[in-house]
């Protein structure tokens, strides 16, 4: 469609979801993807460089994604893997759930993490400086005394996130950790069941919307 010139194109948009084994190895994505085919973002190309199937026992869903179990935050943004994986799937909208094998497997310093997330929102930017980007406060752990340190890196988020808003690439903040049972609504302690999965899926989803 030629308009006075210009081209106008109706672009599909590209959504990568973000982060370690609680974006990976979980089915909240499968639910997201089908909340959305009933909207006027059923069009929305899911991207990244994952596909692995999780007994989610739905073989339409758009699987991909740039989860990996067991990855830092500190590691990714150090390392440069972000920059790698958003040349080989660019995205125009981005969520992050990162920081948990940080404080479990290393108990990472917050203020390292942190500082970690600045590096991470960075390299999105230059990516694409229009990056939308929705940033989750983590679900809690139903094992060991992890939470405590959880809920300081969660304390930390929203002030960091109003430091690095921008009006070309916003980033709306998320409570993944409220209402969440680390028991009851993880099947392992650290990754959601099917409870845990909706609420996931219930949190993400308004500000998905909002960034698309």
């Amino acid at each position: 469609l030629v308009v006075g010139g210009a081209v106008a194109q109706n672009a599909t948009l590209r959504y990568m979801p973000f982060g370690d084994s609680i974006t990976e190895i979980i089915c909240w994505r499968s639910k997201l993807w089908n909340k959305l085919q009933t909207t006027e973002w059923a069009s929305v190309d899911f991207v990244g460089s994952g596909r692995g199937e999780n007994n989610c026992r739905d073989t339409k869903y758009d699987r991909d994604n740039e989860g990996h179990s067991g990855f830092l935050a500190i590691n990714i943004a150090n390392q440069k893997q972000l920059v790698g994986w958003l040349q080989k799937n660019p995205a125009d909208v981005i969520t992050m759930h990162l920081g948990t094998n940080d404080i479990v497997q290393q108990n990472k310093a917050v203020t390292d993490i942190i500082a970690a997330f600045t590096t991470l929102v960075k390299q999105m930017r230059e990516h694409n400086p229009k990056i939308k980007i929705v940033v989750a406060q983590i679900i809690p752990l139903g094992l060991g005394n992890f939470n405590a340190k959880v809920q300081q890196l969660n304390a930390a988020i929203p002030p960091w996130a109003a430091q690095q808003n921008s009006t070309d690439s916003p980033i709306w903040v998320v409570d993944q950790y409220t209402g969440f049972g680390g028991t009851a609504d993880n099947r392992d302690g650290v990754h959601p069941n099917d409870a845990g999965d909706t609420k996931m899926l219930n949190v993400w989803y308004p500000a998905l919307i909002k960034a698309f």
